[in-house]
């Protein structure tokens, strides 16, 4: 019984070791999935940030119409200096950078916000930061009323 014994200890292989093997390679995937979900998600929310802030600087600076030719009923154009400032005024109390451009009629604000967001997990692999970009328009309708529903 004993030289059995020992027979078949030396046939088996030798696998100590061959499962922490797999469960740190199958942990390290998992973690990386996890990281890339995580960080995903909070480059998306920076993203949607962005936008926001992008679309309220927009708003802000499509209220900056030119009051002269307002007040003489030739035009509702926005003062493209005006508008600029009062949008970057907001990009500013949001904390945020960005450009701010106006169309050649002078009807439609553009704001672009640009920025990076800090990873959590990607950092890990090298990647520190991801670009984040918001985008936001205005335009500026004088004169449009809903139409008669009948009431």
């Amino acid at each position: 019984m004993i030289f059995r014994q020992i027979c078949l200890r030396r046939t088996r292989p030798e696998d100590r070791g061959g499962v922490t093997v797999f469960v740190a390679v199958c942990v390290i995937a998992l973690i990386g999935i996890i990281g890339v979900a995580v960080d995903g998600g909070a480059k998306m929310r920076a993203t949607q940030r962005a936008d926001y802030i992008a679309g309220e600087a927009a708003r802000a600076g499509g209220q900056a119409i030119d009051p002269a030719d307002a007040i003489s009923g030739t035009a509702i154009v926005v003062d493209p200096q005006a508008a600029s400032a009062a949008a970057r005024a907001y990009l500013n109390s949001a904390g945020a950078t960005g450009t701010v451009s106006v169309s050649g009629d002078g009807k439609t604000l553009t704001v672009t916000v640009t920025g990076s967001f800090d990873t959590t997990f990607l950092s890990a692999v090298g990647i520190g930061s991801l670009p984040v970009t918001g985008h936001g328009t205005a335009t500026l309708l004088h004169g449009v009323t809903a139409p008669d529903e009948g009431h």
